[in-house]
């Protein structure tokens, strides 16, 4: 569990970080480039900021550091 199909564990990068990481590290293990999750984010701070930035600080807060 907590693992995915190529074996990387969900963790906050600590290399490829804006802010927190957690876009890094959703990158890695999602397998994809982090800017497609900037980039979600960032469209969901816009209706008003909570949609995307609750979300945000939750997965900081719960995802443990690389």
């Amino acid at each position: 569990t907590g693992m995915n199909a190529s074996g990387n564990v969900l963790r906050r990068s600590r290399s490829d970080r804006v802010v927190a990481g957690v876009c890094g590290g959703l990158g890695a293990f999602f397998g994809i480039n982090p800017v497609w999750f900037r980039l979600a984010f960032l469209l969901a701070l816009l209706p008003g900021g909570i949609p995307g930035l609750l979300p945000y600080a939750v997965m900081a807060i719960i995802i443990p550091s690389e």
